[in-house]
């Protein structure tokens, strides 16, 4: 899916809500509401006057890792991005270049330099097999295979040390152009980030999540909303060539599950917070709709053809117009939805990326019946 709009540099969000000014704190971001294409403007700090009790939130509890660190092949210096730990100890990692301003750019790519997300294919960003790159503080990192058959943008790496070791000591979190300044881990954690007993996580920010405060997930409790944790360990992003995310960890606690099912039961909503909680709860969800507890690797892709099982509404941030996620949110609201939403969020100055403003997509109900517990079915 691809809009035809054009979102201006000026929109993109530089540094975080609360360092714009005194007083303000992480969910003192804008709220665009979308129920079907009817589009309101709201602040963040309402979201518990648009949910009603019994609707359910599916929120991620992956941590942000520091998951960039420099490194030098021969006497070149490349920033490696760690992005997934396979099963075998492996880690499937992205090599950049950097451009001189504190950010990277794709290696082999005449592109933007430090392009908003991920790599991109088209170039070779890493290879061949049995390079070898030096890290700072003395691990060696050695490339073995490229991770897809799709393009060589990530590869498959053997690590000479205990990689969450090297990210603790070494490493930042992932920065892009657009931003204006290096920011502390901190500021890439949401109140729901949990530490992963293996030291695993994402390598970016699921970001949905961010504006959340504990004000403010107290007052949606005491409201009626409910929560339901999942896990799922965000990779490095693609939005340089736009390819389908890989394949990524995920589990969805038994609990959870059971949460999920109990709400649409209820006549609930049941709501994920960001693309990535999307991606787990459908990856948890059977041909007949109902979500089980599972827990492995997940390669779906969300899209209006394959439609969504289980999730009736999306709160997320604003992408960029050619990136894969907005198959996603095309897959929830429909494209005229989107398309509407979009150009009230352009047309409201609306902020994008990570520390950006976001974007709540609700179903559509029709005037004077009963609400239903799935629009999907």
């Amino acid at each position: 899916m691809t809009l035809a709009v054009r979102v201006p540099e000026e929109l993109s969000a530089r540094v975080p809500v609360e360092q714009r000014g005194p007083g303000l704190d992480r969910d003192s971001v804008r709220l665009l509401v979308s129920r079907g294409t009817a589009v309101s403007h709201h602040a963040f700090v309402e979201l518990p006057w648009l949910l009603r009790a019994g609707d359910l939130l599916v929120v991620n509890t992956s941590p942000t890792l520091a998951a960039a660190v420099d490194g030098w092949i021969g006497h070149t210096r490349v920033v490696v991005h760690f992005s997934t730990r396979g099963d075998d100890g492996r880690w499937a990692v992205e090599l950049r270049d950097p451009d001189g301003r504190g950010t990277t750019r794709a290696r082999g790519r005449g592109g933007e330099p430090g392009a908003p997300r991920g790599g991109g294919g088209g170039g070779r960003a890493g290879g061949p097999a049995g390079t070898e790159v030096r890290l700072v503080g003395g691990a060696r990192l050695v490339l073995e295979e490229p991770l897809s058959a799709r393009g060589e943008r990530l590869w498959w790496a053997r690590v000479s040390r205990d990689v969450p070791g090297v990210l603790r000591e070494h490493g930042r979190p992932i920065r892009y152009a657009y931003t204006e300044r290096d920011q502390p881990l901190s500021a890439y954690q949401t109140v729901f980030a949990l530490p992963s007993p293996e030291g695993t996580g994402s390598a970016e920010m699921p970001s949905a999540g961010r504006p959340f405060t504990a004000r403010m997930v107290a007052e949606l409790v005491s409201r009626g909303v409910q929560f339901a944790p999942v896990v799922l360990h965000a990779g490095v992003a693609s939005a340089e060539a736009h390819e389908p995310p890989y394949p990524e960890r995920f589990v969805v606690p038994e609990a959870s599950a059971r949460l999920v099912g109990a709400v649409r039961a209820g006549g609930g909503r049941v709501i994920a917070v960001g693309t990535t909680a999307v991606r787990a709860v459908e990856s948890a969800a059977g041909a007949d709709g109902v979500v089980r507890a599972r827990a492995g690797w997940t390669d779906l892709v969300v899209t209006p053809e394959r439609g969504v099982r289980v999730v009736d509404g999306l709160l997320t941030g604003l992408h960029e117009p050619e990136a894969s996620h907005l198959l996603m949110l095309e897959a929830v609201a429909g494209r005229a939805a989107v398309d509407r939403g979009y150009e009230e969020a352009l047309h409201g100055r609306y902020l994008w990326h990570e520390f950006g403003d976001v974007h709540l997509v609700l179903p559509e109900e029709a005037p004077h019946t009963p609400h239903c517990s799935s629009n999907h079915e």
